[in-house]
């Protein structure tokens, strides 16, 4: 099996847990931290008025951060093959997102049934098997497996047409998973500038600007930047407002550039090294957690210093790692410092940090806390605990979309028609049992990712 960056694995597999998990604890019992910071407990009423930004909140970014870095690793090869094969595989991912947004969302059991019984989770089961014959690609395909994708495929067009699905009018195209449906915009904008600008990162970056121009005069009717981020041919498949993310991923894509040019970080450094490289990671966890805590409770001032002098140390630290050893960390905490504290800039625009609406402050923290994030999985490459907990998350990050669709389309269908949902819904009724139930679940389910991941089941786009 060809070597992986266990560092941008294990981000994109805590994002994909910690996604699971958000959406698995207890709703309306918990801290208001635990939730979306514009969607409080105990109603979870959207109050897009409400600043500020809950652990929650970073998981997409992080994910969409992962997504960008991924994708230099995964057009290397397909460069050297040409245009037109970088344009086949980049339209061809988006295209088989926009499938497995549409989906995976509607043949969930609420998606089938409005009163969903054992037909609709048997039905949802089904699914699962169906997603894993089409996006699973064999070392070995044989005749045998080529059939059975074509008996699939048959099934998968005979089921979408022929149930009623939840509102009686069909299979829709216009009832898709928004997050993945942003996935697949974004890839497909993001893919198409990384190689547009593969060997001219500077360009890249410097289309940011023009895109956030672009955003901010398009609030004005009547311009043309107005007409153009409103156009949409197929507005169930493509969204301009969707692009907004790519003051995410392609920063991203920077990471994913440096991770090829320096290579994955395999010899420990020295003892005095390692200490220092700690005291880095450190640093930049007490500002990654910083910014959450105190964003979400508004303390913006002591955020701004906490940020400057976290960093300050981290660089002061991580600069005596050996730099010839570690250049890469070095990068890393240059740009994701450059991002945070930009992104503290922007903090009071458009009414503070905000998910929901996305503010460009939202972005740029988000994309910055990321890079922060890498050099914390880095370090813990070199400690026992540590080093575990990288693998497993890593093993989880590397079949990102059997992680996303494993509760919703395997393990919920198991809980309804064993009985044993009861015993579940009714771990919502503390704190403590509303904690434990979403540990659970997500336990479970990314113990699915990693079961197929260590078989090399993976679901590829």
């Amino acid at each position: 099996m060809k070597q992986r960056n266990q560092s941008l694995d294990a981000l994109r597999g805590l994002a994909i847990v910690a996604m699971v998990l958000a959406g698995s604890i207890a709703f309306g019992i918990l801290p208001a931290w635990m939730y979306h910071a514009q969607e409080p407990p105990p109603t979870h009423g959207f109050n897009p008025a409400l600043p500020g930004i809950s652990w929650v909140d970073c998981v997409f970014p992080f994910f969409i951060f992962s997504m960008g870095a991924a994708i230099p690793f995964s057009l290397k090869k397909k460069m050297q093959a040409g245009t037109w094969a970088v344009l086949e595989t980049t339209v061809k991912r988006f295209c088989l997102l926009v499938f497995f947004a549409l989906f995976s969302h509607q043949m969930t059991a609420g998606g089938l049934s409005k009163v969903p019984g054992a037909m609709e989770y048997g039905l949802s089961l089904l699914s699962f098997a169906l997603l894993f014959v089409l996006f699973y690609q064999p070392q070995s395909r044989a005749v045998l497996w080529y059939a059975l994708k074509a008996a699939a495929i048959l099934l998968t067009a005979i089921l979408v047409y022929a149930l009623p699905f939840a509102d009686n009018k069909g299979f829709s195209l216009y009832n898709s998973d928004i997050i993945i449906l942003i996935l697949a915009n974004v890839s497909l904008a993001g893919t198409l500038c990384w190689y547009a600008t593969s060997n001219k990162p500077m360009l890249r970056i410097a289309l940011l600007p023009l895109l956030m121009g672009m955003y901010l005069s398009g609030t004005q009717e009547g311009s043309w930047c107005h007409a153009l981020l409103s156009w949409s041919p197929l507005p169930w498949m493509y969204s301009s407002n969707f692009l907004k993310y790519l003051f995410i991923l392609l920063p991203g894509t920077l990471a994913g550039d440096w991770m090829l040019q320096y290579g994955t970080v395999q010899q420990q450094p020295e003892k005095s090294s390692l200490r220092y490289l700690r005291t880095g990671a450190w640093c930049a966890a007490v500002v990654l957690a910083g910014n959450i805590c105190l964003l979400f409770g508004r303390h913006t001032t002591i955020n701004l210093l906490l940020t400057i002098a976290g960093l300050s140390a981290c660089y002061a630290a991580i600069r005596k790692t050996a730099p010839k050893e570690f250049p890469l960390l070095h990068l890393f905490l240059k740009a994701g410092a450059y991002l945070v504290v930009l992104g503290l800039c922007f903090e009071s625009f458009e009414g503070g940090i905000k998910k929901d609406p996305a503010t460009f402050s939202y972005y740029f923290v988000t994309a910055g806390l990321a890079f922060l994030a890498l050099i914390i999985f880095y370090s813990w490459q070199y400690s026992k605990a540590g080093n575990v907990t990288v693998h497993y998350l890593a093993m989880a990050g590397r079949n990102p979309m059997v992680a996303y669709v494993a509760g919703n389309l395997l393990l919920l269908p198991l809980l309804h028609l064993t009985g044993a949902i009861t015993l579940f819904g009714s771990m919502g009724q503390s704190v403590g049992w509303g904690i434990a139930r979403g540990i659970f679940f997500t336990g479970i389910v990314s113990a699915v990712a990693v079961w197929f991941t260590r078989r090399q089941w993976y679901w590829k786009t």
